[in-house]
């Protein structure tokens, strides 16, 4: 699988999950998302293979140009039988090399010459032994980053979402009187352009030398890296100059009705969490004439913790949860982990910190204003043998539905 063909299937399948998120079915957006995960896992398995391959290619080279069928220098070859000779005479003060001690063919051909034993690197040192390749670091991107709304804006830099804050109610009127006035009311968000990005540098000793594809890695940890910060920006964005507009920041004011799309009197304050909160988030979440399904609560690991740690007076547990990695259902409420979060439970969290959201994840925008675009270069510190990586994505995002999520916060009165 190349790189072409892993990212038109990825698009492909989010757009499917999206579709099933839009219309609430859980069952059939679980599935899409195994199906996601399934390919990201064969990606990064391609890619291992193929750095792998290059290494055990590397190492044949290696020790095929030790290997010579002749004579060596005035010394015949003993029955005309090829044997190993040190190609590193050109360089001798380099003795020492990642197999072990290399000796000179000087001394080689004198030790023959004596008829004395042969031996072997390694019955004078014991090699040093490398892997062929690198275990990958915990998962530290959050999905929610795949899940919510994406529109493709290439090349844009701003633009205006519109939404409906409510309608109005029709009135009883006489024959003659005048109709009764109400109007839909409408609003909008501004979305507006973020530069995220990254840079890094290798020595290119790590490009050339070790058989564990590095660099590859590297390369890796810059898409990461942008993702990372994408997946709690959408979260925790301050709205500012060059932010994005996070969860926690979209409110609605009368002086500035563009900034967000949530009234902060809808938020939740609550002190810790009990056998209540979980019903408390979702009753409070939506219109007044439909408990919504398929919403997504969006917490912190501690949190998820405590839910888990709840108990009834006989012991037992009070939610049933399944955990899937970075996300899964508690009670059939399914949920998302992110470290941007603020801890409800912990008993350090300032007061007013939002903890946790619930929602529709349909219901936060991302704008893709480019790709993410991942760049090497050897010009910059050209002397001195770095390699740079830089990478860079202009991207923004705001909640795009009236009230679109309810948010949770520490109560004033626990902050400690």
């Amino acid at each position: 699988m190349n790189r072409q063909e892993y990212v038109e299937k990825r698009k492909a399948l989010v757009a499917e999950a999206e579709a099933y998120a839009a219309e609430g079915n859980v069952d059939k957006f679980n599935q899409v998302k195994a199906q996601i995960e399934e390919l990201d896992n064969a990606y990064q398995q391609a890619i291992v293979a193929r750095a792998n391959a290059r290494a055990l290619q590397d190492q044949l080279a290696d020790l095929r140009t030790g290997m010579v069928a002749g004579p060596v220098d005035d010394m015949p070859a003993p029955g005309g039988q090829g044997r190993v000779i040190d190609r590193m005479a050109d360089q001798p003060q380099r003795v020492i090399t990642r197999w072990g001690f290399s000796a000179s063919p000087e001394r080689g051909c004198d030790l023959k010459a004596m008829n004395a034993v042969k031996l072997t690197t390694e019955g004078v040192l014991v090699p040093i032994r490398y892997g062929t390749d690198v275990m990958p670091a915990w998962n530290e991107v959050s999905s929610l980053v795949d899940l919510v709304r994406i529109f493709p804006r290439i090349g844009g830099e701003a633009f205006e979402r519109s939404y409906v804050r409510g309608y109005g109610e029709g009135a009883e009127v006489a024959d003659d009187a005048d109709y009764h006035e109400s109007d839909t009311e409408f609003g909008f968000v501004s979305i507006n352009k973020s530069k995220i990005t990254v840079y890094t540098e290798e020595d290119e000793g790590v490009l050339k030398l070790p058989d564990i594809d590095y660099d590859a890695e590297v390369v890796n940890g810059v898409r990461i890296a942008l993702r990372k910060r994408l997946a709690r920006q959408i979260l925790v964005g301050p709205g500012t100059s060059n932010r994005i507009t996070g969860i926690f920041a979209s409110n609605y004011s009368s002086s500035n009705p563009k900034a967000g799309a949530i009234d902060p009197s809808t938020d939740l304050s609550l002190a810790t969490i009990d056998e209540g909160t979980l019903d408390e988030i979702i009753f409070s979440y939506g219109g007044e004439e439909d408990v919504e399904s398929g919403a997504v609560l969006i917490l912190n690991k501690a949190d998820l913790k405590a839910f888990a740690k709840l108990r009834d007076g006989n012991g037992n547990r009070i939610h049933t949860i399944q955990y899937n990695g970075n996300t899964g259902l508690i009670d059939g409420i399914p949920f998302i982990v992110n470290s941007a979060c603020g801890v409800l439970s912990g008993g350090s969290t300032a007061p007013s910190t939002y903890c946790m959201a619930y929602g529709h994840l349909s219901n936060y925008g991302l704008a893709i204003f480019s790709e993410i675009d991942v760049q090497r270069s050897t010009d910059y510190k050209f002397r001195s043998g770095q390699v740079a990586h830089r990478g860079s994505v202009y991207v923004g995002g705001n909640v795009i539905k009236w009230n679109g999520f309810v948010r949770v916060k520490k109560s004033a009165s626990q902050g400690a």
